[in-house]
């Protein structure tokens, strides 16, 4: 088993089912509030911009959901994905400890946006919307959900973060050539872009601020629907066919891991990595930690406020109770763009909440040099993003060295690097600063938050 690196499942071995965590929380989530009346929101406050299947499912406590076969055709192209052993990285850290990674860059978006990319266009095809709205931080995003909407036949327009629409031009130019149209956000097309130019034409945007622009272009057409690459429940929903791969595939190596781990944005990959892991914690006792590792310069979870809060930046989605730094909050200018949000999905929120999941912050500059050297002893360059989960993996290595004591390590590495080699330059030049979010800074941005509920 030593000298395994690579555990590939076969085609009959790949889920068919998502995993609903809902079903096995011990502690649901408190309920998402209407904007205006603050009263639970029901379907019918969602269909204006989500097609009432996926409502179905972000309402769910059914604990598995039947995966249409379409959706399970496209999956079929990349997955199931494989899972490796780094045993060269382990071997230059000097570790006792077992490193695993389950690598979702092998996909048309390089990253694992597509497993829930495919499923949201199937189902708005399926309800006769024509065209989609959509954000996106670094481009993962945007670019999965570009190939799905062509490939269903719908337009799609995508707001994207303008820090990261000036430095990755790489994803703009993918995302047109699946046909989809991009636009820096913020932009002069809506009416709240136009509104946060006015107040600062500099602007680098954010995520709230996408998001903001996308619905309220979404809710001006009956056709038009809004899709959300990560926060919401079915998107995490969508993503767990990451974590029940891996729970074959460790099957396979003898191993069971010590530790789970994923790079935090909003929730998406490290939900998908931990759930199906977390159901086996809750229900048979596994013994297991399951860390999300976030930025140091975003650090919600770590450091901000459980409370009701906005999902956006204008005050346009529900209420959603979540840890967050204030919708108004508008992150550094870090390279990892899909980290770049100020709040954490409500199903991770009660978690962390709860004590089932951790959390841990870091700065960019420790995570670029993790990532060049597991570049460097994997092969694989990796996000941004994705560099945080291997700073946490390699800390928990290093833990584990210094407590003589052997750990079975595995984190998700959610996507590659090549549409960021110029952050990379950037690292390799010296000139990648690190940004850590003050305590008076969060108390400030906390204070703005104006929501009587």
């Amino acid at each position: 088993m030593e000298k395994i690196r690579k555990i590939i499942l076969s085609e009959n071995e790949m889920p068919r089912q998502w995993y609903n965590i809902l079903a096995d929380m011990p502690n649901k989530p408190m309920p998402p509030l209407h904007p205006g009346t603050k009263q639970p929101i029901g379907p019918e406050d969602l269909a204006a911009v989500f097609p009432m299947e996926l409502i179905k499912q972000e309402v769910s406590t059914e604990r598995y959901i039947d995966i249409p076969e379409e959706v399970l055709d496209l999956y079929r192209t990349y997955r199931p994905s494989p899972l490796f052993r780094a045993i060269s990285l382990e071997k230059t850290l000097g570790t006792k400890s077992k490193i695993y990674y389950k690598y979702e860059g092998g996909n048309y978006s390089g990253s694992h946006k597509a497993n829930t990319a495919i499923p949201q266009a199937y189902y708005n095809k399926q309800e006769g919307v024509r065209r989609i709205t959509t954000e996106t931080g670094a481009g993962q995003w945007g670019s999965a959900m570009s190939f799905a909407c062509n490939y269903f036949g719908l337009e799609l327009l995508v707001f994207m973060v303008r820090v990261s629409y000036d430095n990755k031009p790489g994803r703009k130019l993918l995302m047109n050539t699946y046909n989809a149209k991009v636009l820096a956000s913020p932009s002069t097309m809506t009416v709240f872009g136009r509104k946060v130019l006015e107040q600062d034409p500099n602007s680098p945007g954010s995520l709230g601020i996408a998001i903001s622009e996308a619905m309220e272009v979404a809710s001006q057409d009956p056709y038009t629907k809004y899709a959300l690459g990560s926060v919401l429940n079915h998107v995490s929903l969508h993503q767990t066919i990451i974590g029940q791969e891996a729970l074959i595939q460790m099957e396979k190596t003898g191993d069971y891991p010590d530790v789970v781990i994923g790079c935090f944005g909003g929730g998406s990959n490290f939900s998908g990595i931990a759930f199906p892991f977390l159901r086996e914690k809750l229900l048979h006792k596994k013994d297991i930690r399951l860390v999300a590792v976030e930025p140091a310069s975003c650090p919600k979870l770590t450091k901000g406020k459980f409370m009701y809060d906005f999902g956006d930046s204008a005050g346009m989605t529900p209420l959603l109770p979540m840890f967050t730094l204030g919708h108004n909050y508008i992150p550094e200018k870090i390279h990892a763009g899909g980290l770049r949000y100020h709040g954490a999905g409500v199903i991770v929120s009660q978690l962390l909440k709860d004590g089932l999941i951790e959390a841990k912050a870091k700065l960019q500059r420790e995570c670029f040099e993790a990532g060049v050297l597991f570049a460097r002893n994997e092969g694989i360059l990796p996000a941004p993003e994705s560099t945080y989960a291997i700073a946490g993996a390699m800390d928990e290595a290093r833990r584990a060295d210094i407590e003589g004591v052997s750990k079975t390590i595995l984190f998700n590495l959610s996507g590659h690097g090549h549409f960021d080699i110029s952050a990379y330059e950037k690292y390799f030049e010296n000139n990648l600063p690190d940004h850590e979010l003050s305590t008076a800074e969060i108390e400030d941005a906390i204070s703005k938050i104006d929501i009587t509920v």
